[in-house]
């Protein structure tokens, strides 16, 4: 008679180190629920890579009209106006789709977490590669509008995977907070929208922080997306493009806080999702 073949036995309490294993472990199941995202938003659907083009692109036209036409605010060295609100819609749209996707991915995984042990950190990191994949696509629109405007990019450019770095830390920071809260306060749902639309405007994207008179910059940057926009700014415009360090610093270090917290949350009310969903 052959010996039976080992059982694994998940205990309840499982360590940091086994924990961070168990990620590793279960990378597959990373790649099938943002692979699976992925697929139920551009496959058979008429505008859905479209979509993604679309909306950024709107947005900026009627920033541009609005700010560099009616407002005649000033633009950043001799950049054109579209660009300079284009570089910063990309990072602005990546965080607030990921904050989006993220509040709502453990709701929309609850027969998931309820029935099956893994790693609760795998379902809001595979939202923010969906809206990661958003990012690229738009990305498009920015290539094109540089060659519209014959805008050439300067050595900065090569600095650009650093800051979208730091937007992605940003966005997964943000959007465990809201993952987490959502499950205990199902009311955030209605909180979301109006995070993403009110941060909009207290962001520098339809126009350049360097309007905001000297004194107030650096309260400004304790908006963290003000660092991660001038930053993508400054990489992508070069030329005159200025980077205010000490508020970009700023931003960085809040960045970093805000992701060690919300990772430090989302674990803490991890143990409690299957419960309450």
């Amino acid at each position: 008679m052959s010996p039976e073949p080992p059982e694994l036995i998940i205990e309840a309490g499982r360590t940091e180190a086994q924990y961070w294993r168990d990620l590793w472990r279960y990378r597959e199941l990373f790649y099938f629920l943002a692979w699976r995202d992925i697929l139920v938003r551009y496959k058979q659907t008429a505008v859905g890579v479209a979509w993604a083009l679309l909306r950024p692109f709107l947005t900026m036209v009627v920033f541009t009209v609005v700010f560099g036409r009616l407002a005649k605010l000033p633009t950043e060295g001799d950049a054109p106006y579209p660009i300079l609100v284009f570089a910063a819609m990309l990072p602005w749209q990546f965080f607030a789709n990921a904050l989006t996707e993220c509040s709502n991915s453990l709701i929309q995984n609850a027969n998931l977490i309820a029935k099956v042990y893994f790693p609760r950190l795998v379902v809001p990191t595979s939202a923010v590669i969906v809206s990661f994949v958003d990012f690229l696509i738009s990305g498009i629109i920015l290539l094109g509008l540089m060659a519209w405007y014959a805008a050439v990019p300067s050595w900065r450019i090569i600095t650009l995977p650093g800051f979208i770095a730091i937007a992605f830390a940003a966005a997964m920071g943000a959007g465990l907070w809201l993952a987490a809260l959502n499950v205990q306060y199902r009311d955030f749902r209605y909180v979301v929208p109006f995070l993403v639309q009110f941060g909009l405007y207290i962001s520098p994207v339809g126009f350049s922080s360097s309007i905001v008179p000297q004194q107030w910059r650096l309260l400004y940057s304790l908006n963290p997306m003000v660092g991660v926009i001038d930053g993508f700014r400054w990489a992508i415009i070069g030329g005159d493009v200025q980077l205010y360090w000490p508020g970009f610093l700023l931003s960085l270090l809040l960045v970093a806080a805000l992701l060690f917290s919300g990772i430090l949350y989302f674990r803490h009310m991890e143990r409690t999702f299957a419960d309450i969903i």
